[in-house]
């Protein structure tokens, strides 16, 4: 018996040294099983604009450095710094530069923390705190804009439960929004632009797989933003809504599609009455390898006084309405957007072409239309580096809501 309780001693330490030794060698995962985060991104942006405004010529360099932890018993870490730097000459208006009488970059300088969370991550789903990526469907109301220099991330916390195959649950409360205007306000005030948008904000988004066919996700997001208004002469907080939609996407018989209508109110302490409507039908075929598709897009307008028009602040807007972004801010006689456009694989690279015609929702006004051509292509010899170059010409139909836009893009991206 002796021998057995000293057995069952000796057996009792040596699991309780290996259970400390696996609990360790856990927690050194963090570390071990981590890798470092480093985007180098090089552009140089062209603007000219049938106005007064001089040409801008833009040369931006974003440095992006950080790291990504392990795992340890599903709780990881991320920490991201950005900087943005001016290469060349200001001749641009970065909305932060002062220089006014040149057409607008938007890619201001500076250095600021771009993520810095902590994660947790559990098979029946996850959860993030801290500042982060939000990006949501396909960034319609919801997104990062990460094409410009200076992505929009998202102070706050972020849930996803995943309780039955194909169903997603997702709600966010967000304090503050970390523009790509930021991270400095400058010296003119930035009632439109502000580099943070603060207000309490709650996203909330489910989405059901229910086959390859068929996508179904409801949404429902409530955005307080306290210190921004729609336009200069409008009052702060006039953006602050609540947007609730139901979207249907899926692929059938090798076509792709997508149906969404949302309704956009007022919310929290905006004093504006806000009632319009979002429509969406979408079709796409890929043949070859070339991804064909063509929609209709229609954002509300009002007819009140003042622009009470759908409006989208908190979206990726550049991938969509065209890339000669004249839309940022919808009109207060709202948009419809026609467009068609492929993606096809050409000479080891990617080629895009977009065609977008452009009316008013409230009595079918023609605002113009737009070409967008761009082409991606991997450098060789340099693993990760890849260039792009990107053209968009808009041609107004009404001087008096928009101006002739031609904007170019050469740009180097390096990703490790």
């Amino acid at each position: 018996m002796r021998m057995n309780k000293l057995s069952l001693l000796s057996l009792a330490v040596t699991a309780t040294t290996f259970s400390h030794a696996a609990h360790a060698e856990d927690l050194g995962n963090l570390f071990t099983q981590g890798k470092p985060i480093l985007d180098a991104r090089y552009r140089f942006e062209n603007v000219d604009q049938d106005n007064a405004l001089r040409d801008a010529n833009a040369q931006t360099l974003r440095t992006r450095v950080g790291f990504q932890s392990g795992k340890w018993y599903g709780l990881s870490g991320l920490v991201e710094v950005d900087n943005v730097s001016r290469l060349g000459d200001a001749a641009y208006n970065d909305t932060r530069n002062g220089q006014k009488e040149y057409a607008m970059v938007v890619d201001p300088d500076g250095t600021e923390f771009n993520q810095a969370l902590v994660r947790y991550d559990h098979q029946y789903g996850n959860g993030v705190f801290g500042r982060q990526r939000v990006n949501l469907d396909n960034q319609r109301f919801i997104g990062g804009v990460a094409w410009r220099q200076n992505e929009q991330t998202y102070d706050g916390a972020l849930a996803q439960l995943k309780p039955l195959d194909g169903l997603t649950l997702t709600y966010a409360y967000v304090d503050n929004i970390n523009t790509i205007f930021g991270p400095d306000n400058g010296r003119y005030d930035n009632r439109t632009n502000p580099a943070n948008i603060e207000g309490h904000s709650h996203l909330i988004n489910a989405q059901y797989v229910v086959m390859p066919e068929l996508t179904v996700t409801a949404y429902s997001y409530l955005l307080g933003l306290d210190n921004i208004a729609v336009t200069t002469t409008a009052p702060l907080g006039s953006l602050s809504s609540k947007t609730s939609g139901l979207r249907l996407n899926g692929l059938v018989a090798g076509f792709s599609y997508a149906l969404e209508y949302a309704q956009q109110k007022d919310y929290a302490d905006n004093p504006v009455d806000l009632d319009s409507e979002y429509y969406l039908a979408e079709l796409g075929y890929t043949l070859k390898g070339v991804q064909l598709k063509g929609g209709y897009e229609v954002l509300g307008g009002d007819n009140g006084p003042g622009n009470h028009a759908f409006q989208t602040p908190l979206a990726t807007k550049h991938i969509f309405q065209g890339w000669a972004d004249q839309f940022l801010t919808t009109p207060a006689d709202g948009i419809e957007d026609a467009y068609v456009g492929f993606t096809a694989p050409l000479a080891g690279g990617t080629l895009q072409a977009w065609y977008h015609d452009f009316k008013t929702e409230r009595n079918s006004d023609s605002y113009g239309d737009e070409i967008d051509l761009s082409y991606a292509h991997p450098i060789p010899g340099v693993k990760g580096l890849v260039g792009l170059a990107k053209y968009a010409s808009y041609r107004s139909d009404d001087e008096a809501r928009t101006v002739d836009t031609d904007k170019v893009w050469l740009q180097l991206q390096y990703t490790f």
